[in-house]
């Protein structure tokens, strides 16, 4: 093992792959289960259950918060028993050794990649593994808002891969963006730097959100 910030990383990341180590895209999503594909955002997404969020599942009851009135606990998420069994399948698929090489053969392909639509990092070393999936796929751009903070503090920014942009979010409407990490989003009751609204609710040309060099990005209360 060796040393990526504050996380072990296994050296699998930067080996090399044989012929027999290439995974098939058919025997991948039996491991990670389906993707999501929205009319909103440029690539594919990943949802997990926000019913498992560590911090949203909290902010959920609070008054004012982003969570309260989740969207991803609402819905076709509850509408329809399905989306909720493969969102509980994927979460109990990261814990498979594979997870890693199942995800990178199936992002791969892709320019711009979110992760989770709706819920959020797990704990540290889900984190590390994501590090690891990005690694493997150096062609995809890759977006994560969450907020995890306590999975954040103990990592430098300067570790996390370079086609990853992580955006802390800040957990009330209106509140400002957070101080210790350089890529942040919030929410406005009534300003906003995000398009979408104004483009029939989708990204268009906009990448904003994979971008580096924007600090923050506002996005509008709905």
């Amino acid at each position: 093992m060796t040393s990526f910030g504050a996380f072990p990383v296994d050296k699998f990341a930067k080996a090399p792959q044989t012929r027999k180590d290439i995974m098939k895209v058919k025997d991948a999503l039996k491991i990670t289960d389906s993707f999501t594909k929205t009319k909103k955002m440029p690539g594919l997404s990943y949802s997990l259950p926000a019913w498992e969020c560590k911090t949203g599942a909290k902010l959920v009851k609070v008054p004012g918060s982003v969570c309260a009135g989740c969207y991803a606990m609402k819905g076709n998420y509850t509408r329809y028993p399905a989306i909720k069994a493969a969102q509980y399948r994927r979460l109990d698929a990261i814990k498979n050794p594979l997870w890693v090489q199942a995800m990178a053969t199936k992002i791969k392909r892709q320019k711009w990649f979110r992760w989770h639509d709706a819920g959020d990092i797990q704990s540290a070393d889900h984190l590390k593994k994501i590090f690891e999936v990005c690694k493997l796929t150096p062609d995809t751009k890759h977006w994560m808002p969450t907020r995890e903070a306590q999975f954040l503090k103990d990592v430098n920014p300067e570790d996390v891969p370079k086609n990853l942009i992580i955006r802390m979010s800040s957990h009330m409407i209106d509140q400002g963006p957070v101080s210790f990490w350089p890529w942040t989003s919030t929410v406005g009751s009534k300003t906003r730097t995000c398009p979408a609204p104004d483009q029939d609710g989708k990204c268009g040309s906009c990448r904003t959100c994979w971008n580096r060099e924007i600090p923050n990005i506002e996005y509008g209360k709905h």
